[in-house]
């Protein structure tokens, strides 16, 4: 059986189940149970050789989470969103988030480090380590003087999402709902701008997935840094908000910046179900887009584990080999699918990282 191909992964959300998981954390990560999309050896067997590990505050609720697949089984839907976050309410989880990404190397030193630079990045690959980089998915915990993005910054963050879909007081998310575009409401506020020209004075990506329409282009105006939406697809062939216009699209090409390839069924399907039954000729057909709008040096992958509803075909981590032979078979050469695999990552973050 030949090695699996190494690829890096912009987003996905095992710290937050690692943070709620009732079973002990040590099982969660070290074990192969088969729990949730991700768990060390998994990724190892399948290849996965690093990516950005998000820390997500979700909202406060005493009941079990959401059933998105029934949630979202008869478009059109719009789903409630959560009310704003209070600062004092989101950094303690957040915290413990970024503890548990440092845990997981000191539980397995051989084989997961958490990196701060691209050369770090490429030395784990290199040495059969996964690379852990930190990542934040809305900024709540940071707070509106932005004193503890330092404090982040230094203990690893490297991307940082204003946002989740619930607003935040830096800016405005879009809705879960279908259909409809990115177009809604106002885009960063006085403090969300702040926030980015810290994040570019740090080095820190600023993540525009969630983004709205109105943030995404201020963002641009605000940053000379490369535009990168680390797990987003294409609004052409699922008219979700969640998914980039094409003239978002050939921004971020333009800024030589980067698409993650988002592996959620409810992002792919051009029903908008979160229907698991989605096939390899959907999940094609939006790389073919994005490769076609933004170019093939600037697309990768952007699964969601952890963090959404897949593809039956996909499963959990194991089943990205899978994706590549797919990749093949519909014509993508070794070169392309080692782009999209890593090395556009890799180029990506190598501009942007300080």
């Amino acid at each position: 059986m030949s090695e699996p191909i190494p690829f890096f992964d912009g987003h996905n959300d095992f710290l937050l189940r690692l943070w709620k998981s009732p079973a002990p954390r040590e099982e969660t990560w070290l074990g192969a149970g088969g729990a949730g999309h991700l768990d060390l050896a998994r990724m190892k067997a399948s290849g996965f050789a690093g990516g950005l590990f998000a820390i997500f505050v979700p909202p406060v609720s005493s009941g079990p989470p959401p059933d998105f697949k029934a949630l979202m089984a008869d478009p059109p839907y719009a789903l409630p969103m959560p009310p704003p976050m209070e600062h004092a309410t989101a950094q303690p989880p957040a915290l413990a988030m970024a503890g548990l990404l440092h845990w997981m190397a000191r539980a397995a030193p051989e084989d997961f480090r958490v990196c701060r630079t691209v050369p770090e990045i490429r030395t784990a690959i290199a040495e059969d380590a996964i690379a852990g980089v930190m990542h934040m998915e809305g900024a709540e915990a940071i707070g509106p003087d932005l004193d503890a993005l330092y404090l982040f910054h230094e203990i690893g963050l490297r991307s940082l999402g204003p946002v989740w879909s619930r607003d935040t007081i830096f800016g405005h998310g879009v809705p879960m709902a279908f259909p409809g575009g990115p177009d809604i409401g106002p885009g960063l506020t006085g403090i969300g701008r702040d926030l980015v020209r810290l994040c570019d004075e740090l080095g820190v990506v600023i993540d525009l997935s969630h983004l709205n329409e109105k943030g995404f282009d201020d963002v641009a105006a605000i940053t000379s840094a490369p535009l990168v939406a680390t797990h987003s697809n294409a609004h052409a062939l699922c008219d979700s908000p969640r998914n980039l216009t094409d003239r978002q699209l050939h921004m971020i090409r333009e800024r030589s910046g980067m698409v993650g390839f988002n592996f959620a069924t409810f992002y792919l399907n051009a029903d908008g179900t979160a229907s698991t039954d989605t096939g390899w000729d959907v999940m094609l057909r939006h790389l073919d887009h994005l490769i076609s709008e933004v170019g093939e040096d600037h697309v990768g992958l952007g699964s969601d584990f952890d963090g959404c509803v897949l593809p039956d075909l996909i499963g959990d981590v194991t089943g990205v080999p899978h994706l590549f032979d797919a990749m093949r078979a519909h014509g993508y050469d070794d070169e392309l699918i080692g782009k999209l695999a890593r090395d556009n990552w890799l180029a990506c973050l190598e501009r942007c990282l300080k």
